[in-house]
């Protein structure tokens, strides 16, 4: 898979830069600043992580976690060195309660100073490193499709009558029935999906669900969604205010992340409980209410997008993709096979706009009077010669 590679202009390194703090990186992303340095505990970083830090400017990027585990060869650390920015891996958890939000922190090589102390020291990845890595990964995938397989037939277990029978699906006030739907991840190339698609969205008119910040993306795009599903968790209010219809994802033992905010917020909401992901929920829940076609904006689609999930998410996206199989179309297959339309009324309303232009300009000038009648009478002289 190409990586796609930011042109970007290189920091000094060993220059004091803003710190910002947080375990879940999305969160971080929504407030972090070009040229600041990201303090993050995730484990296996992901390819939409690493391409959100680079779009962000991030003069360097410090791990709690491993950012490749060996688990399986995931693209997030290959994308930060390919794209310059430098990635000190491995330093501990003890860093996040060291370094707070808005500190001035120094990277330099593998090591991070704060307060003109060493504060952590880790592993300073480069593209070797991490090559390295990724190829001693790619043996271990066999241990990670025994788990799959195992999850696979704990998820069929728990959701059987959602995944065949619909059973828990909230009423909804759009009616999806024999409609397209358009299901928004903030997830894989989104931006170029929703660009491509805009001849579809303007003409097919689809049912617009976005998952959790999918949302925000629609709204990014000039798009009002229909439908919120999600735990709420990387949403804005903004999103949440649109107007739109909100599904809180709630997991199987009752517990709804989303249910507060909303409270708080005075949000009414609907919930629906399932172990999968709230991307699956969506898919489900399009299907299940009777939609024709469900296209998938940003979605997981390949091997190695369903791995960054997680084991457990991929069992869960990989039967989804089953049932629903039959109407679920990737954005770029759609974006390929449909093409514009110039529909007859627009072009009739073109034509007489036209033509109405030209009888006003006509009327309020006498020298065009002038010479349309003579026109009209060089015309009437000449039908008069042929018929006679």
């Amino acid at each position: 898979m190409a990586i796609r590679v930011v042109r970007r202009r290189t920091r000094p390194s060993g220059v004091a830069r803003t710190a910002r703090v947080d375990r879940r990186t999305k969160n971080l992303l929504r407030r972090i600043e070009p040229g600041e340095v990201a303090v993050i505990d995730h484990e296996d970083l992901d390819r939409v992580a690493a391409e959100g830090l680079v779009e962000k400017g991030v003069s360097g990027v410090v791990n709690a976690a491993r950012s490749i585990s060996g688990r399986y060869p995931n693209l997030g650390p290959l994308i930060l060195v390919e794209n310059g920015v430098p990635l000190i891996d491995g330093v501990g958890t003890l860093l996040l309660s060291k370094i707070r939000e808005g500190d001035s922190v120094r990277v330099e090589g593998d090591s991070v100073f704060a307060g003109g102390h060493v504060a952590a020291v880790g592993i300073r990845q480069t593209r070797e490193s991490v090559t390295a890595d990724m190829e001693v990964a790619r043996h271990r995938l066999a241990e990670q499709f025994e788990s799959f397989a195992q999850n696979t037939v704990e998820f069929i277990g728990r959701e059987r009558d959602l995944l065949f029978g619909g059973s828990g699906l909230p009423e909804l006030r759009h009616d999806l029935t024999s409609r397209h739907a358009l299901v928004v991840v903030r997830g894989y190339n989104y931006k170029e999906d929703l660009a491509a698609l805009k001849p579809y969205i303007r003409e097919v008119r689809p049912v617009l669900i976005g998952v959790d910040g999918g949302a925000d993306a629609l709204l990014e795009h000039g798009y009002k969604p229909h439908l919120i599903v999600g735990d709420m968790d990387s949403v804005s209010e903004r999103a949440l205010r649109s107007g739109a219809e909100i599904v809180v994802h709630a997991y199987p033992n009752g517990y709804a992340p989303g249910e507060e905010r909303l409270r708080a917020l005075g949000m009414p909401f609907k919930t629906l409980q399932v172990s999968g992901t709230s991307e699956d929920m969506a898919f489900l829940l399009a299907h299940g209410k009777g939609a024709d076609l469900i296209v998938a904006v940003g979605s997981h689609g390949n091997l190695r997008e369903f791995l960054d999930k997680g084991r457990m998410g991929m069992a869960s996206t990989f039967l989804v993709r089953l049932r629903v199989g039959e109407i679920l179309v990737d954005a770029k297959g759609v974006s390929r096979m449909y093409r514009g339309r110039v529909r007859g009324r627009d072009a009739a309303l073109l034509v007489g706009a036209a033509l109405l232009a030209i009888v006003t300009v006509v009327a309020i000038s006498p020298p065009l009077r002038l010479l349309v009648r003579l026109l009209y009478e060089s015309v009437r002289a000449f039908v008069f010669r042929v018929t006679h």
